[in-house]
């Protein structure tokens, strides 16, 4: 791997002295000679005494600078120019103890630097192999001492908290917590100094950390502790936790939502079996109505009970037919759409919608567009649609002081026939409303199922329309929802 090749290259770069191999020997041989100068400088003076202590320092910086082989190169330089200082006073008899001490002391000093050098380079390469892990590693990785000051800050701390290095290093790290954290940060330190208790080393933990702008964000954080040349150190690895927590949201989201398909799967099942099972009950009501009206007929036919019987059988057909389309609209099956009057729809399930309603002081106002009468819809549906609408509106009006509804025909967008309806109860909430229409959502509390609307937005987007929510001005509610208009025109 390249960024690998890299990193092992800048490792393995010596130290600068090193990097002109020849500057050693230069040293060396300068040195020397500069001792041999110094020596013959005080010669008057020292005469025959501490001939090799000259010599000494440019055996010494040799080694340091170039390691062994200076340095033996420096001792056997000064050693030949130290013999010809005792030549020239005749004491090499005598001498041969300092003779083999200096050769011994400028072996040993060679060696010495040698080692000294290796230290120092194995020294730079771990300095840059831990420089090159703090500079790549994802995470952000923040060293601080026992007071709590920054010592460390890596790239991606510069990244997840927007301070530059240069202004975090130094500064409290409690600059990177918000409140009130922020205060308490310094007493936790001092406290484990004390006690030596661990509360957050070696522990993850979920915090609250703040950015340089003020915002804050939530991180995950793991402390170590390490300690160098009797001082105390932590390390602190954070990772921000954003995309994770929105993951997991997100997850849960798409989990509510495959809880609520498995229970609208359940309701179509259980519709689709209550539809086959109510089917035949209610035709023989029907049938049992049409013969008690007949029977009723034949024995009194001014009797004031035939007009309701005649409604309950058609009622009860009715129902029956809602309940044929509602399986064929779980089951998906197509609908039976046609051209129809969008009046004689809206008056019949108005009719129905309103039963009862004038005993609870509802006043029922009602405007028609001829130009919209005409759309293609299926009959059924849409008067399913209208007729749950009107009822809402009339039970949201129980505890008002003023109940009025209004039904309203117009037109809509895109050459839509439009439908409102109006009420003056207490009104929906923005937070219930944004989420009206989803399934089991209610504002009846125990007294619905919360699958009415969800139902009628079905209906009507199945019809290439739409329906909303607006609020109603002083107080109140308006549900709108269109339908495709008909080109022909519909026989009153």
């Amino acid at each position: 791997m390249q960024w690998l090749g890299a990193a092992k290259a800048e490792t393995a770069m010596p130290r600068p002295f090193a990097r002109i191999r020849a500057l050693p020997y230069v040293y060396a041989l300068g040195l020397v000679v500069l001792g041999a100068a110094g020596r013959a400088a005080l010669a008057p003076v020292l005469g025959d005494r501490l001939v090799f202590l000259f010599f000494v320092p440019a055996v010494v910086i040799a080694a340091a600078t170039g390691g062994m082989i200076p340095g033996l190169v420096a001792t056997f330089l000064s050693f030949a120019l130290g013999v010809m200082f005792l030549v020239q006073y005749r004491l090499i008899l005598g001498n041969e103890i300092d003779l083999v001490l200096f050769t011994l002391l400028g072996g040993a000093i060679a060696y010495g630097g040698e080692r000294l050098i290796v230290a120092h380079t194995l020294s730079e390469a771990r300095r840059a192999q831990i420089q090159s892990i703090l500079s790549t590693a994802p995470e952000a990785i923040i060293v601080i001492d026992d007071g709590g000051l920054i010592r460390s800050f890596n790239p991606a701390a510069e990244r997840l908290f927007q301070w530059r290095a240069d202004e975090a290093i130094g500064g409290n790290v409690s600059q990177l917590m918000p409140m009130p954290e922020r205060d308490a940060h310094d007493s936790f330190l001092e406290r484990y100094r004390q006690t030596g208790e661990h509360r957050v080393i070696g522990l993850p933990r979920i915090v609250t950390a703040r950015r340089k702008d003020g915002s804050e964000f939530a991180a995950e954080v793991f402390v170590g502790e390490m300690a160098s040349a009797g001082d105390r150190y932590f390390t602190g690895f954070v990772r921000d936790l954003t995309e994770r927590l929105a993951a997991e949201n997100h997850l849960q989201l798409l989990q509510s939502e495959l809880v609520h398909i498995s229970r609208l799967s359940a309701m179509g099942e259980m519709a689709t079996a209550l539809a086959h099972e109510l089917n035949q009950p209610l035709s023989a009501i029907s049938n049992f109505l049409k013969g008690g009206q007949r029977l009723l007929q034949r024995e009194d036919p001014q009797s004031r009970a035939l007009p309701a019987m005649s409604k309950a059988a058609e009622q009860a057909l009715r129902a029956g037919e809602i309940i044929r389309r509602l399986r064929d609209f779980v089951g998906g099956g197509d609908s039976h759409r046609g051209v129809e009057s969008l009046r004689k729809l809206l008056e019949e399930a108005s009719a129905l919608g309103f039963v009862g309603a004038r005993e609870h002081g509802i006043i029922a106002k009602v405007r028609w567009a001829p130009a919209v009468d005409a759309v293609h819809v299926d009959r059924v549906q849409v008067q399913q649609v209208m007729l749950n609408l009107v009822r809402n509106a009339i039970e949201a009006m129980e505890y008002s002081d003023l109940r009025e509804l209004r039904i309203v025909t117009s037109h809509g967008q895109d050459g839509m026939a439009m439908v409102s309806v109006s009420d003056t109860g207490p009104g929906i909430s923005p937070h219930i409303a944004s989420q009206l229409f989803q399934p089991f959502v209610t504002t009846k509390g125990n007294r619905g199922m919360g699958v009415g609307l969800s139902i009628c937005r079905t209906i009507v987007e199945a019809h290439g329309g739409r329906i909303w929510v607006e609020a109603n001005k002083p107080t109140g509610t308006i549900f709108r929802f269109t339908l495709p208009r008909a080109e022909q025109k519909v026989a009153a």
